[in-house]
């Protein structure tokens, strides 16, 4: 058996559950309470603007590092700027509007550092810095950061097979933000909505959240949406609704098999062929996404190459999450191991995997 993260010591110390969710439920009822107006003589110093920009300014820079080369390489520069920022939360003194804003940076910071432990097989710590992230967020009264901070971890949830902690995940920042939430964000978590249910066998209600997804996207006004979101574009909604078909395709058979592989493949292939340059590790999931398409439909030769592109991107990034999504490739072509190119493929992702 290959590797995986999902089944690390690390990844049994993820709460989940009652345990995940009891505790974040306040967060839908919570107001902002920080104010920071009290200038105590035992701070040293106080934050302003420029402060609060350099905060946004580093979590744009570990984003873009993130797209482009994966979480592991630069997770611990990541949680060093972390702590300087809630050094400089907790020792400092601010204005009420600076103090919003402060939480509101650092809470964003947080959630970069969460993704990319995420994304480098640290589950537990992920985990943690999410939910740390998540009271930040809410102590600067942001709950449309609070809703992307939920996702987050409902994809994370999804990763590691709790699918049911991953759509109430998504319930929970749906009903906590629903006053506070862009169109984007709107768009975002019904197309999760849509992959869940349709790992969850309930193709009907997947359908019914892609259609609300795509309608909701067609409000998205350029330019208006918050810093979080804009890795949420035209190609981000094609790949989420694009897997959540090939989902319903396993589930299905006959023409409507063949039917939901047809449409994941041409959406998956419409967000390969529109995602920016710099996401390279989306791009590579993308082609993961295809090959799994490939192999719902029986294609084994359109699999082969999809894998061997993806493989190609695997090799210039450090991500566990890719390593993982093919491990689960591997598996899914067990079947088709005795034939040229099913058994081609397993051994290529073998060789990368434990290479």
């Amino acid at each position: 058996m290959l590797p995986t993260t999902k089944t690390s010591t690390d990844a049994q110390g993820v709460h989940c559950g009652d345990d995940l969710l009891a505790p974040l439920q306040h967060w839908a009822s919570a107001g902002r309470t920080a104010d920071g107006t009290e200038a105590l003589s035992a701070r040293s110093g106080r934050i302003g603007t420029a402060q609060v920009e350099g905060i946004r300014a580093a979590t744009a820079t570990f984003r873009d590092l993130d797209n482009r080369h994966g979480g592991a390489l630069s997770r611990k520069a990541v949680l060093g700027q972390l702590d300087d920022a809630v050094t400089m939360l907790n020792s400092c003194s601010y204005t009420a509007q600076t103090g919003q804003a402060l939480f509101s940076s650092v809470a964003d910071l947080g959630s970069v550092a969460g993704w990319m432990s995420f994304d480098a097989g640290r589950h537990a710590s992920a985990q943690r810095l999410f939910v740390t992230a998540l009271h930040a967020a809410a102590e600067g009264g942001d709950k449309a950061l609070g809703a992307h901070i939920l996702q987050c971890m409902a994809r994370q949830m999804s990763h590691l097979e709790r699918y049911e902690d991953a759509l109430d995940l998504v319930a929970l920042a749906q009903f906590g933000a629903r006053r506070r939430m862009s169109p984007a964000t709107v768009s975002m978590l019904a197309a999760l909505e849509a992959r869940f249910h349709a790992i969850l066998g309930n193709l009907d209600d997947s359908e019914r959240a892609a259609d609300h997804a795509q309608e909701t996207f067609t409000r998205v006004t350029a330019g208006a949406e918050p810093a979080h979101m804009a890795f949420f574009d035209a190609a981000e909604l094609s790949a989420t609704l694009g897997i959540a078909h090939q989902i319903a395709a396993k589930h299905s058979t006959g023409a409507h098999r063949a039917r939901r592989a047809e449409k994941s493949t041409a959406l998956i292939s419409h967000a390969l062929d529109h995602r920016p340059e710099h996401r390279v590790r989306s791009k590579a999931f993308d082609h993961l996404g295809l090959a799994r398409t490939h192999i719902a439909a029986e294609e084994l030769d359109g699999a082969l190459l999809e894998t061997q592109h993806a493989l190609a991107l695997f090799g210039v990034i450090e991500s566990r999450r890719v390593a993982d999504r093919l491990v689960e490739l591997h598996d899914e072509a067990e079947p088709y191991a005795g034939g040229r190119s099913g058994g081609n493929l397993r051994e290529l992702i073998a060789s990368a995997v434990q290479g």
